[in-house]
């Protein structure tokens, strides 16, 4: 880049997982080639998963002030919201009236839940914790004897709502609680099945042993009247109902997107029928949803920004490798899939490093270093088995050139 030329802009409509990512993947990759500003209404950065350990005392939701961390990553924060885009021109619109220019946009914003299952609970994060809470403590005085935890049809990142279950039952049994019979509700032919057979084979025999009753292949509709409504089979008897909400895409005006709201993209994060777009996150047509996901979209959208930019480094098309920490109320279990090939590991020792929820190659020890979410490597860790998920996977981000 000569002295009198500009860097590359970047505007991200986003300051979450996804557009953190991507501001620390570019920082890395584009070798002072680009900008990066994020746009986002958002005063705090909330670290959700831990959402699922809140309401049972077991962890709390931390919430840290968003501008100095986006600073941390070199890039600048916005403190407004894209209403939509105009690809053509080349700008978005702000909510007020503003016009913002880009060279290359990346839309970054996530979904919006939504009830999924009439009369539930819809356990949505940290705004259903204080819910959650009340109702254990309804089952804890002896006010109801069967709960259910009910997977909604279309949800594809199910993973919270078990941890609900098993957390649920340890709760339950620590504080002396009998006689409160467990179920999960799923449309999945197995538990857990995006993660491939060993890990529902692995879930079976923890369900089991937890005495916790699985109604697999069966997709829950209503609840009323302490009876839980599946579709095409008998109904389920449940005192309490907690549900997975269904998301819906942003559907933002000026880009392609389907009913649901979710955005075309090629595996480069690019947006099918506009240049300079891209997007990353749930809010793409890609599934599962979910953070760590997020993470390796993003960082293929910063390697064809970067090289687009002419930095060093060859486009990396997102192969996407799923990694879930369960949260079981005792010992938790780490899950990695490989959505490629199919194959996948349960273990109960830490398959990557830092072992956080939210697994991303730049994210994870970035949110370790800056707000200390992750305790300092254990000593006798097997260095090489778990690095190597994060830190030397060659297909998880851009690699590069000689």
């Amino acid at each position: 880049m000569s002295a009198a030329s500009k860097p590359l802009k970047v505007v991200a409509a986003g300051a979450g997982i996804a557009g953190l990512e991507l501001a620390l993947a570019l920082r890395s990759l584009s070798e002072g080639l680009v900008s990066v500003e994020l746009v986002a209404p958002e005063k705090e950065f909330v670290y959700r998963p831990l959402a699922v350990a809140e309401p049972f005392l077991a962890d709390e939701v931390r919430r840290f002030p968003l501008e100095p961390l986006v600073a941390a990553t070199g890039a600048a924060l916005r403190g407004q919201t894209v209403v939509r885009a105009e690809p053509e021109q080349k700008h978005v619109v702000l909510d007020d009236g503003t016009v913002l220019e880009y060279d290359a946009f990346v839309l970054a914003v996530g979904t919006r839940p939504r009830e999924a299952v009439a009369g539930a609970l819809t356990f949505r994060g940290p705004q259903d914790g204080p819910q959650l809470a009340a109702l254990l403590e309804r089952a804890v005085d002896g006010e109801l004897h069967r709960i259910a935890f009910v997977v909604p049809a279309g949800v594809s990142w199910p993973l919270p709502l078990y941890e609900l279950a098993l957390q649920t039952g340890s709760y339950l049994g620590d504080r002396g609680t009998r006689g409160v019979e467990i179920v999960i509700v799923t449309p999945e032919e197995h538990p857990l099945d995006v993660f491939g057979p060993e890990a529902s084979s692995a879930m079976s025999e923890l369900l089991d042993i937890r005495g916790i009753e699985l109604e697999a292949g069966r997709a829950a509709i209503a609840w009323r009247d302490g009876v839980l409504e599946v579709a095409g089979a008998p109904s389920v008897e449940a005192d309490a109902v907690v549900a997975m909400p269904q998301l819906v895409g942003p559907a933002l005006p000026g880009l392609p997107h389907d009913g649901g709201g979710f955005v075309p993209t090629d595996l480069e994060g690019r947006v099918v029928g506009t240049t300079d777009v891209y997007a990353a996150g749930d809010a793409t047509q890609f599934r599962p949803k979910q953070g760590g996901l997020a993470t390796q979209q993003a960082d293929a959208v910063a390697a064809a920004i970067a090289a687009d930019a002419g930095a060093n480094v060859r486009p990396a098309p997102y192969r996407p490798v799923l990694r879930g920490l369960l949260v079981t109320g005792f010992v938790p279990r780490y899950l990695r899939a490989d959505l490629r090939t199919g194959t996948s590991v349960v273990d109960t020792e830490a398959l990557w490093w830092p072992p956080a929820k939210i697994v991303g190659r730049y994210l994870a020890p970035f949110l370790a270093e800056q707000l200390g979410l992750i305790a300092s490597r254990p000593e006798g860790a097997a260095a090489g088995a778990i690095e190597v998920e994060v830190e030397l996977d060659p297909h998880s981000s851009a690699a590069t050139l000689p």
